[in-house]
């Protein structure tokens, strides 16, 4: 009868800093009777217990067994409540929705004027700080006022609300078409990853422009651009178009540093325009601007005016990281990385009921290419097998494939080859599985399944004739993708002229810098 750790209300228990849970107990103790109340009784044992254990809550006498249920549900309700009037959480979003509330009860009570006097101030607000779904809910509020004749308010009034109305849903149903674009390409990105041939080029072009809705660019407000530059940044990213990348994220955070205000309305946009501008340099090597944009990025999120709350911490801590990482694979510097995987696997810990299982596969895939870098190839193996081991988890079939790619490399270069030959055909089948069979990950196992026929002098030899098959792919519109998961070139190189492979990496920054 345990319940497991992921239990909503254990979670949300558990999310709890001290001052929320000291603001709970002062909440719930406003009146004398629930000092002792059976759902406090609850949150004080979940407070202090490693798990939800059903069974023990019911043999402590807190609650039966019936009325269990009942009461979980109760008391996740009144922390919801305790939580809205924290101060901490008082976003803009709510203060207008609380200045609805108001509203709303002075219109039942038949106080109609300081009804639309609220309504007013509010909308003010939703407008100045384009919040247009509120805005067309206040509209649409002051029109049932209006329409019931109590005000006598001048006659343009009818006039000015039903233009006001019409513009923010003209604005409501574009920025909407946009979103849901742009959360369609994210699904299919995280689903299939970059197009592979022509064919899926062609519909993904007739798909995105097909769902792309017209629009008059001067009428387009603060959202409207946030989606527009969003499902170009996809469509962008899924057709390798790097360069689009990076023209349409740095537009995306341009947007905020044009309307300073936004980063505080919308701090969780601000993060993530920033992690695709600073993933799109790395996409396109450029790693002196990706320096400078982690470092504006940390700044800003340690500044005084930064929101600061569980989602903008997890996010800060995720796309930081990630960059960071990035940023050692793009200098060559894996051995200065290392400090990070200690930092990394801690906070993946505190944030893990803030985290998704993708993010953090991501985050074992990079760090096991840290540790490839290193030469670690033992520890690489280990981070690896997280991944292909993880049976219950749906995440982009690219990582996947390339994971069993990386880590038949990493089993030669450890010298753990007795069972390669199994390796190499299961991979092989799991890849061809997976529709993702192409011509680097075939000259790669055609390689490494070719080895043992090689005499031990020619090998040097034979790792040059793959470098110049794989050389002519590097550029391809499809082929590249292989090298965007692990530098197989720089590898090549380093096993030729038998020197690090961040030696090599380091090289190739430098003459790019020049």
């Amino acid at each position: 009868m345990t319940n497991e750790v992921k239990d909503p209300l254990f979670v949300l228990v558990k999310s709890l800093t001290k001052s929320e849970k000291r603001q709970f107990k002062v909440y719930v103790g406003r009146l004398g009777g629930n000092n002792d109340s059976k759902f406090l009784n609850l949150f004080n044992y979940l407070d202090k217990s490693e798990k939800l254990d059903e069974a023990q809550v019911i043999a402590k006498g807190i609650v039966t067994k019936q009325q269990l249920s009942n009461l979980k549900a109760h008391l996740y309700k009144q922390i919801l409540i305790s939580l809205r009037l924290n101060p901490v959480h008082r976003n803009l979003r709510m203060k207008i929705r609380e200045q609805l509330d108001f509203a709303t009860i002075l219109y039942h009570k038949g106080l109609y004027k300081q009804s639309l006097k609220i309504l007013d101030k509010a909308k003010i607000s939703a407008i100045d700080n384009e919040e247009n779904n509120l805005a067309y809910e206040i509209v649409e509020f002051e029109k049932i006022i209006e329409t019931q004749y109590i005000t006598r308010s001048i006659s343009s009034r009818a006039d000015e609300l039903a233009i006001q109305a019409k513009r923010l849903s003209m604005k409501n149903v574009i920025a909407s078409r946009l979103s849901n674009l742009s959360l369609q390409l994210y699904g299919l990105m995280l689903k299939t990853g970059y197009v592979k041939n022509d064919k899926e080029h062609e519909f993904l072009r007739t798909y995105f422009q097909g769902r792309l809705p017209d629009y008059d660019w001067e009428l387009l407000g603060f959202r409207e651009k946030l989606w527009l530059y969003k499902a170009h940044l996809w469509y962008s990213f899924m057709t390798q178009d790097f360069l689009a990348c990076y023209k349409y994220s740095k537009k995306w955070v341009d947007l905020f540093f044009e309307e300073p205000k936004m980063i505080a309305v919308n701090p969780v946009f601000f993060l993530k325009g920033n992690n695709y501008l600073m993933e799109s340099l790395f996409l396109i090597k450029d790693s002196e601007k990706l320096k400078l944009k982690l470092n504006r990025l940390e700044k800003m999120v340690h500044s005084d005016g930064f929101p600061q709350h569980e989602n903008t911490l997890a996010l800060s801590f995720l796309y930081i990281n990630t960059n960071k990482l990035n940023l050692h694979f793009s200098e060559g510097t894996f051995n200065e990385g290392l400090s990070l995987i200690s930092e990394i696997l801690d906070g993946l810990e505190h944030y893990k009921n803030h985290i998704d299982g993708h993010h953090i596969m991501v985050f074992y895939y990079k760090i096991a290419c840290l540790y490839f870098g290193m030469e670690n190839h033992e520890m690489c193996i280990e981070y690896l097998n997280k991944i292909i081991n993880n049976k219950s988890l749906k995440m982009r079939e690219d990582l996947l494939c390339f994971s069993r790619v990386l880590s038949l490399i990493a089993h030669y270069e450890a010298r753990m080859d007795l069972h390669l030959d199994t390796q190499l055909h299961n991979t092989y089948k799991f890849l061809i599985k997976m529709d993702d069979l192409y011509a680097v990950q075939k000259e790669m196992i055609k390689f490494l399944r070719n080895l043992e026929n090689v005499n031990p002098l020619k090998i040097k030899e034979e790792f040059k004739k793959l470098y110049d098959r794989l050389k002519k792919y590097e550029d391809h519109p499809y082929e590249k993708r292989a090298f965007l998961y692990l530098d197989i070139l720089s590898w090549l190189q380093s096993n030729i002229e038998d020197r690090p492979i961040g030696d090599i990496i380091r090289e190739k920054a430098q003459l790019k810098i020049r």
